[in-house]
């Protein structure tokens, strides 16, 4: 309650993460690797990869982990010397030529015409005879740990993951202590290998695509066009390592591939060019025309039965502590807060007032209607209106709706669904008022079985499903199953059902087993509630596309820290998002002429539990298509894909 206090009396008056250092990574082998490919893979050597896996000297067996020591705790480059020891004599025959002779007895065209000086000045002919040469090969590991590289302006992950020739992960594994984001003149580990072997980024030829898990050739050439032949033919590597998740592909230049475009986050901190102070209004429903402050009592109680209050206090305090921050980067912000009242009335007056004019961004109201009010009057003045929670706004041309669409999500869920491409079998499980969406996954999954809420006489759901119900629609093997419901009781239900039949498909042999994937295309309260056991979740390994990603208690979060310090509580979601969104804001508008411009200048940015890509419509304004995919694992809710 001293939080709320502290907050409404400032109203009434008017991140960077790090992550403890490891000494070791792991790696899942995948069918095909070689001990010496992981070796220079992960900048270490052979010997100490043996060191750590005395098994993997009998080979390297798919699926089994691999223990991965960090470059400084092993490094070492291997290196080859030839020693001559005779000769062979070959006659030549009737189109043969220097490369199939170099090939064929392992050396090199110059190594030949060396010892047969007549080839400088004639081309090779059938009936020559040639000596050639026979070396002693002595293979040597000398000390040399990865080098250094600066990362240049505007330089993410996944364009020095593919320049040398790595997965983001392995660039992570290299660099425990690298950030979520990389910075201009960061100095960061990558594999120790010649200049000749980097690869070249060329964005006007080609497109960049990376590779989701699970995602096999066969997936790839239904999403690209492009069979293994030809990929192979633009990335080599896939030869003998075969596809990975994570690793980054070169593919013909397309507009279908580019809807695929990598996009890197760009940390807005580093790049600050405007010190100007910024004028951000800021537009809440405090209602505080309605609270008594002559009481303590009186105002908690209030607080406790307005939600807007409650709500808006949390933002409120989040966007404080954002202040708190920019301040340290040098960002000075006039905040203009308005009470709306959540009373259109009060809202159109406001908005009338002139010193909207100064203002460089507008952030609210929370009310759809209030903000339909602000955004089109201040439409003629130019003025960025950003909201905050609202979805399905009417995008005028200066409006920035930061939280992503209820229709993005269940995009996102269903590609991923569909990009996985191991076999499985769909089942959709729905009460009667998400039928539509039901018939939407049907038309996605043809071949999906749906199984709908029990229903008592007069045909009302009674949300539940018998075992029989559900085990009907399964079948041995693999199974997606997606769950429909904003109630409680049902999800359980389904969910207590899907756990009991549930058996990993890696624990036994049997034909019968069935391994169940749950998923969703809206998370909502049903699934958070008092009556749902996390640990079927866990089992179930729920899948989700939302909004935020929790950020994990492991880290050491800098916002999360200074909050718990001054509020002596950890920052609810609507905290979180005051700060993310108002470091947004004001970092678009020091490091860009205006907030619109920095949507190109910036396509992705990243904050403690929210990322911002806007996307302009046609004709209209801005949208958030950035959007994370989720699961539940071991009782934690953990990021799937970046």
């Amino acid at each position: 309650m001293n939080r709320f206090l502290l907050i409404l009396t400032t109203v009434c008056l008017v991140g960077i993460g790090t992550v403890n250092a490891q000494k070791f990574s792991t790696h899942n082998v995948k069918n095909g690797e070689t001990i010496e490919a992981l070796a220079k893979r992960y900048g270490v050597t052979v010997t100490a990869l043996y060191k750590l896996n005395p098994d993997a000297k009998d080979g390297l067996k798919p699926n089994t982990i691999l223990i991965i020591p960090t470059a400084q705790d092993a490094s070492s480059k291997l290196t080859e010397t030839k020693e001559l020891i005779g000769f062979k004599k070959h006659k030549t025959k009737k189109k043969e030529t220097l490369y199939g002779l170099a090939k064929q007895y392992g050396v090199t065209e110059a190594e030949i015409k060396k010892h047969n000086t007549f080839l400088y000045a004639e081309n090779l002919r059938k009936g020559d005879k040639l000596q050639i040469p026979v070396f002693k090969v002595k293979k040597q590991e000398i000390e040399q740990g990865p080098q250094t590289y600066t990362v240049k302006s505007k330089e993410g992950k996944w364009r020095i993951a593919y320049k040398y020739g790595i997965t983001i992960a392995e660039l992570e594994a290299l660099n425990p202590e690298m950030g979520a984001v990389l910075k201009e003149g960061q100095k960061i580990n990558v594999p120790n290998i010649d200049a000749a072997e980097e690869k070249i980024i060329d964005e006007e030829q080609y497109s960049y695509y990376r590779v989701l898990p699970k995602e096999g050739f066969y997936r790839l050439k239904l999403k690209l066009n492009l069979d293994q032949e030809a990929l192979e033919a633009l990335n080599p590597e896939l030869k003998e390592g075969g596809l990975k998740a994570g690793m980054i592909l070169k593919v013909p230049f397309s507009e279908k591939a580019e809807g695929e475009k990598l996009l890197e986050v760009t940390d807005l901190s580093s790049q600050i060019t405007n010190f100007n102070t910024k004028r951000i209004a800021l537009m809440l429903p405090f209602k505080l025309n309605k609270v008594e402050f002559d009481s303590i009592l009186e105002t908690r109680n209030h607080i406790e039965k307005d939600p807007y209050l409650d709500v808006s206090l949390d933002f409120y305090s989040g966007v404080l502590t954002a202040l708190d921050s920019l301040k340290h980067l040098g960002v000075s912000v006039t905040l203009d807060v308005y009470d709306t009242r959540n009373e259109t009335t009060t809202v159109s007056r406001l908005v009338g007032e002139k010193v909207f004019e100064a203002t460089d961004a507008v952030i609210g109201p929370l009310n759809p209607k209030s903000f339909d009010i602000v955004s089109k009057t201040l439409k003629s003045r130019h003025v960025p209106v950003v909201s905050p929670i609202g979805t399905n706004l009417q995008l005028y041309d200066n409006v920035f709706q930061s939280r992503p669409s209820d229709e993005l999500l269940k995009t996102k869920i269903v590609k991923f669904i569909k990009s996985d491409s191991l076999p499985k079998h769909i089942l959709i499980v729905s009460d009667s008022k998400n039928k539509a969406t039901a018939e939407y996954l049907m038309r996605e999954f043809n071949a999906a079985n749906v199984v709908y809420s029990r229903k008592d006489k007069k045909g009302k759901d009674e949300n539940y499903v018998m075992v029989d119900d559900i085990k009907s629609g399964l079948k041995p093997g693999r199974n997606v199953v997606f769950l429909e419901t904003q109630n409680e009781g049902f999800a359980s239900n389904v969910t207590s059902v899907l756990a009991s039949l549930h058996q990993n498909a890696n624990s036994t042999s049997s034909s019968e087993v069935m391994d169940i994937v749950l998923a969703t295309t809206r998370f909502n309260r049903a699934f958070e509630g008092d009556e749902i056991n996390n640990s079927h979740l866990s089992k179930l390994q729920f899948h989700f596309a939302a909004i935020s990603k929790s950020y994990s208690d492991e880290e050491q979060n800098t916002f999360v820290n200074i909050y718990d310090k001054t509020y002596n509580v950890t920052p609810s979601r609507a905290a979180i998002k005051g700060f993310d969104l108002m470091m947004d804001v004001v970092l678009r508008l020091a490091t860009s002429e205006d907030l619109y411009l920095s949507t190109d200048k910036f396509p992705l940015t990243s904050y403690v539990e929210h990322k911002f890509a806007y996307k302009k419509k046609p004709f209209g304004g801005y949208f958030n298509d950035a959007v994370y995919l989720v699961k539940y694992d071991n009782l934690r809710i953990v990021q799937v894909e970046n």
